[in-house]
């Protein structure tokens, strides 16, 4: 055992606050990186939601396949403090790469706000996060168990209540992570361009994990640290693997059974070691249905996520980003072969325009309600006309799987423009476009961006703006001095898409007209306040149970094993999500959380009857009756040289 400074505040080791506190900074660093990272893969790197979804959860299924490595590290040959120190400082460094990777100046040679070599980026994040995963997933099981170890026999209900505290840690740092850095994420930075700062936003987390780092090793000295006991795991697994190889062999019926199956390993193994393994693998079995629940859980990083960017942000006052919150209002887009087309009608008449199968009417200043969808093989023919005048045929070769917009202004005189917008606006952001029908160009400068030489009856790009009302000026040689050129648009909302033409009243001045492109999102993200509520009330009863039960249940040289077991659970359901999100290929992603919820509640039912037939036991009480067995038959060895002493002195 290292020296250690025995001291107490309020019947508690004083050594454990450290702990707590290393807890809550390791947690907000984990959690606080974890929450961009969807966003992150989704609009930095461009992924798309399936990929992004699947990288996500690889990363968290590593963070938790990564404990036994942990396990293995401090029970043969560093001891916890030791690896939690080692794989501590590795964790910080996969931090700050992690950071260093969302730089966008990194690589933006050109200085136009985008990458130039975006896989460098994407490797310099997989290193990052996988020396993450190593750093993370190594302390999970040392953490805990290290702080149970400050405590001595009798402090059970002390050490009870260290476990609550250690949990409300790690939610009370998880909780406003995932708070401050989607605010940091939002937030302009950068030397040559502007963009999302998700360079402040990984820094951070890496800034508090130096910080952890730094508080575990101030109370080095008052820590109890206990010294490895040998390679638990790798006993484990050779018994288990000898009892079953031994079971085989003997599988004759002439051989008498044994009450146990681990008892086919008593020709090789102590019955104390056997014991153990028996009381691990009681509590193991337990742990089978356990990664359901962590499959619906961990997809508040991913899924959910992703679900809020789809819906309106906008709670009273308050704002909330998407991956604060960690159903939707989604358009019909064009798939595979098919085309969307809608009709435009920026003339001063009545226009008809005639498509295979359908025909629309559309009056002075008008549109579509909604996009026509064809095929693009069968898209053939496509005509345009007027009160008193013959059709025009209208020649453009649509690209499939994209949305175009037909403007019309005469029976002769058309322009198709291909929108380039196939999905809602990320970010929860709007779409703006401008159509002139001028006779010149204009200029537009919008809430600080500029839409440069919009050509006569023609449409810009779509630029982004998030919620709110905008001001806009109109720059035009066309516009007289004493008419108005500034302009306020609507009210934006959350994920929509607008077109906006500049055409003239009767005195010649500009006057707006607004066409919705794509609408708002409806559905306020208030509606994920109950599933996340429900959720975390479930995890913190889950976990704190899990967490205690883990640690009561298991042999004293068997708890890091037996709290990488429980971790394993965690890496097991991300892997769950993996294989239903690649599997699945749901064509609405409802059916996919119907199908977890079943899945959830289904588990639920078997783990109440397995846990009913459960036992509890004391792991103390029965290594105490080996060491009295023990000390019996020494005892009783000793016994016979006083006697044999006595012997030979008499004769000689």
């Amino acid at each position: 055992m290292g020296m250690s400074v025995p001291q107490s505040c309020f019947g508690y080791p004083l050594s454990i606050f450290f702990i707590v506190v290393n807890e809550f900074c390791e947690r907000f660093s984990y959690y606080g990186m974890r929450a961009l990272l969807i966003l992150y893969f989704r609009l930095f790197i461009g992924w798309n939601d399936n990929l992004s979804t699947a990288i996500y959860h690889t990363f968290v299924a590593l963070c938790y396949l990564t404990p036994i490595l942990g396990a293995l590290i401090a029970d043969s040959w560093l001891g916890k403090f030791k690896t939690i120190v080692s794989l501590s400082i590795v964790y910080t460094i996969g931090q700050v790469v992690m950071a260093v990777s969302s730089i966008n100046d990194l690589t933006d040679f050109d200085h136009n706000g985008t990458p130039n070599s975006m896989s460098v980026h994407v490797a310099l994040s997989m290193i990052g996060l996988a020396l993450i995963a190593l750093g993370t997933g190594g302390i999970k099981p040392c953490v805990s168990a290290f702080g149970g170890d400050q405590f001595e026999e009798g402090q059970e209900k002390q050490r009870n209540r260290f476990f609550s505290i250690f949990y409300l840690a790690i939610n009370a740092g998880s909780l406003l992570s995932t708070i401050i850095t989607p605010m940091l994420r939002v937030q302009q930075c950068g030397i040559h361009s502007t963009q999302a700062c998700y360079p402040l936003a990984f820094g951070v987390p890496a800034a508090l994990m130096a910080v952890s780092l730094i508080v575990f090793v101030m109370g080095s000295r008052m820590y109890k640290k206990l010294k490895p006991q040998g390679n638990v795991m790798a006993k484990v697994v050779k018994c288990i693997g000898f009892a079953i190889k031994n079971r085989f062999r003997h599988r004759s019926k002439k051989f008498p059974k044994r009450e146990h199956w681990l008892d086919w390993a008593k020709e090789k193994y102590d019955e104390r070691l056997i014991c153990q393994i028996k009381m691990v693998t009681r509590v193991m079995f337990l742990y089978i249905p356990l990664p359901m629940f962590w499959a619906l859980f961990d997809q508040q990083g991913s899924r959910w996520t992703l679900q809020a960017t789809t819906m309106n942000g906008q709670i009273g006052l308050l704002k909330i980003q998407p991956d604060q919150m960690q159903t939707k209002t989604l358009p019909v887009f064009p798939k595979g072969n098919e085309v969307q087309v809608k009709v435009l009608n920026i003339g001063n008449n009545s226009m008809s325009v005639s498509f295979p199968g359908t025909t629309v009417t559309l009056d002075q200043m008008s549109q579509t309600h909604e996009f026509l969808t064809f095929d693009v093989n069968k898209l053939t023919s496509i005509n345009i006309s007027s009160a008193g005048s013959p059709a025009t045929p209208v020649t453009y070769n649509f690209e499939q799987g994209h949305r175009h917009t037909l403007l019309v202004w005469g029976p002769s005189h058309y322009r198709v423009v291909k929108d380039g917008l196939n999905q809602k606006p990320e970010k929860g952001e709007n779409g703006v476009r401008f159509v002139n029908t001028f006779d010149e160009s204009f200029n537009v400068t919008m809430d600080g961006k500029v839409y440069i030489d919009v050509t006569s009856h023609n449409a810009s790009a779509y630029q982004f703006f998030p919620s709110g009302a905008k001001s806009f000026i109109v720059h035009s040689p066309e516009i007289s001095p004493q008419c108005k050129n500034n302009f306020t648009s609507s009210s934006l909302e959350f994920g929509s898409a607008f077109t906006y033409v500049i055409t003239r009243k009767e005195d010649s001045c500009p006057d707006l007209k607004i066409f919705e492109d794509i609408s708002p999102n409806t559905i306020n993200m208030a509606l994920q306040i109950p599933q996340y509520f429900l959720i975390t009330c479930g995890e913190v009863v889950f976990s704190v149970t899990g967490l205690e039960f883990s640690y009561s249940q298991a042999p004293s040289n068997m708890k890091s094993v037996l709290q990488a077991g429980w971790l394993l659970t965690v890496a097991v359901g991300n892997i769950i999500v993996l294989i239903v999100a690649g599997a699945g290929q749901f064509s609405e992603q409802w059916a996919e959380y119907v199908l977890f919820a079943g899945l959830l509640l289904a588990v639920c039912i078997i783990f109440a009857i397995m846990a009913r037939f459960y036992t509890y036991i004391n792991p103390a009480e029965v290594e105490a009756q080996f060491d009295m067995d023990e000390k019996k038959k020494y005892l009783g060895k000793d016994s016979l040289y006083p006697k044999l002493d006595t012997d030979v002195q008499t004769q000689m």
